[in-house]
């Protein structure tokens, strides 16, 4: 590895936010997974979490949409939804879902500085009411128009840009966030060398 991509991909681990992630559920379409991947990299999310529990998990993911952003992120596939809550409550202090409802809050209303992982549901259905009841709170993307929904890729980028704009004016890209083994382990796999 040459110096300046050793340097380049450093500095792009010591601006990875390990208190943010994305929960995909049985999100059909690879390429709206593959899209979703390439913003989580864009904001600095390592972890994404992918629950298929009711349709087949996924092999692989459409290089096209996500040029390449699969294999700089760290995936991790549930086909239960239990156990992939209980991972998410391991390492995340907040679960909210992306759901319409009256007790649903605006995404400007969420504090996204705070260790948190947002759920997206599926392009038909949204996320499911397993879902929804194990979460702490639902929320929304304020729209004026008459179709109260976008795709599934741009509805997280936009939460995800939210996120990237609170975080870096509460200066979290100041601080490395990750450490130890887990850095150790992303360095190995991202072909650091290590003396």
């Amino acid at each position: 590895m040459t110096p300046e991509r050793s340097d380049r991909l450093t500095k792009v681990l010591n601006k990875r936010q390990s208190d943010l992630t994305v929960l995909l559920e049985n999100v059909y379409d690879p390429h709206n997974i593959a899209a979703v991947m390439r913003t989580c990299d864009a904001v600095g999310i390592q972890d994404i979490y992918i629950l298929n529990n009711k349709i087949p998990p996924h092999k692989k993911w459409s290089e096209k949409s996500s040029s390449s952003a699969a294999k700089w992120l760290t995936i991790h596939q549930f086909t239960d939804a239990r156990e992939c809550f209980l991972a998410l409550r391991k390492k995340y202090n907040k679960i909210y879902t992306t759901h319409l409802s009256t007790d649903a809050v605006g995404l400007y209303e969420l504090n996204l500085t705070q260790s948190v992982a947002l759920v997206f549901g599926n392009e038909h259905s949204g996320v499911s009411e397993e879902i929804i009841e194990m979460a702490d709170g639902n929320f929304i993307i304020p729209q004026v128009g008459i179709i109260k929904s976008l795709n599934i890729s741009v509805a997280c980028a936009v939460c995800l840009y939210e996120a990237f704009r609170q975080k870096n004016n509460a200066g979290h890209f100041d601080a490395v966030k990750l450490e130890g083994k887990e850095l150790i382990t992303l360095r190995e796999a991202w072909g650091f060398i290590e003396e």
